[in-house]
């Protein structure tokens, strides 16, 4: 079964799965004891009085049953729009637009980073199993998992940005800035990635076909490139929900640095009480769990041919 065929069977089950996300992204806010028209005037300074508050939720289409309401904003959703911020007036969508890029930005060098540590600090362990050097990337590990990212960028701040003035305290402003911030949203994910990726290198080691490569007299290194490819099976899911699970996690991160991502959006919009943000970011987030998880199953059938044959009965 080729990968378009498995492409169309999990679809059925995709689409009900968003139409779900888009039922529950609307209902929590709706869920919210502030009324949305009174919220939106209290925002532009308006006094609240009752007629203004009634004109202002026929304007908003408040005055209307909530499943009609509910499939107005989804018929607007499919034909791309988000609605219109409370705060400032603007197309949600193009609050959205410019928001996504830096944080793609950040959450991609994020991802870099998480990688390359956890191969890093995954190989010791693999070549020498127990050794000295095992033992501390073990501790190190432990001890950078149990940091938590609004300490953690608060310690790199006051040290390499404060103290040592190596780098830019807050904003986006080259590529610079950008370090602290990704290395902030990458440590604390990096050790559960490395402890999976030991884990499948040290397993796959005892394989038959490791053996066979060795008796064969491959050099080491030859040997360790086909262990790590045939690791990577297992930690592939890992792999790739890191991206969306970043990006979803990187609104402390964002706040800490006045990075101008969707987190830090979406933060100023529940103190504002924002609604059509709080709801556009919720259904963005949740859909990009969904995408990204159906990319790692064809990912996974594309690298493993024995998912393809599974897939197809």
């Amino acid at each position: 079964m080729n990968l378009r065929t498995i492409l169309f069977h999990r679809l059925p089950g995709i689409i009900p799965l968003l139409f779900l996300t888009s039922v529950l992204s609307f209902g929590l806010v709706q869920l919210s004891p502030s009324d949305p028209a009174e919220v939106a005037l209290r925002l532009n300074d308006i006094t609240p009085t009752p007629e203004v508050i009634a004109e202002t939720r026929v304007r908003l289409g408040l005055d209307q049953p909530l499943p009609i309401r509910y499939f107005r904003w989804l018929d607007a959703v499919l034909h791309g729009d988000l609605g219109t911020s409370y705060v400032n007036g603007k197309s949600v969508a193009a609050e959205l637009r410019q928001a996504l890029p830096p944080t793609v930005m950040l959450a991609a060098t994020a991802a870099v980073i998480m990688l390359t540590g956890g191969l890093l600090t995954a190989l010791p362990g693999v070549l020498r199993p127990g050794s000295r050097t095992d033992r501390l990337t073990r501790i190190f590990l432990f001890l950078a998992s149990a940091m938590p990212s609004f300490w953690l960028g608060l310690l790199l701040l006051q040290f390499l940005a404060v103290t040592l003035d190596l780098f830019p305290i807050g904003g986006m402003d080259g590529p610079v800035s950008l370090v602290l911030p990704a290395l902030t949203l990458a440590l604390p994910h990096m050790p559960a990635y490395a402890r999976l990726l030991r884990a499948a290198m040290l397993r796959t080691a005892r394989e038959n076909f490791v053996h066979h490569d060795r008796a064969r007299g491959l050099s080491p290194r030859t040997v360790m490139k086909h262990i790590f490819r045939n690791s990577l099976q297992s930690c592939l899911t890992a792999l790739g929900m890191s991206l969306p699970r970043l990006m979803a996690g990187a609104f402390v991160v964002e706040n800490i640095f006045a990075w101008p991502g969707l987190g830090r959006l979406c933060v100023t919009a529940i103190f504002n009480r924002d609604f059509p943000v709080i709801q556009a970011y919720v259904l963005l987030m949740a859909g990009m769990f969904i995408v990204c998880n159906l990319c790692v199953d064809l990912c996974a059938a594309l690298l493993d041919p024995r998912q393809r044959e599974g897939a197809a009965q």
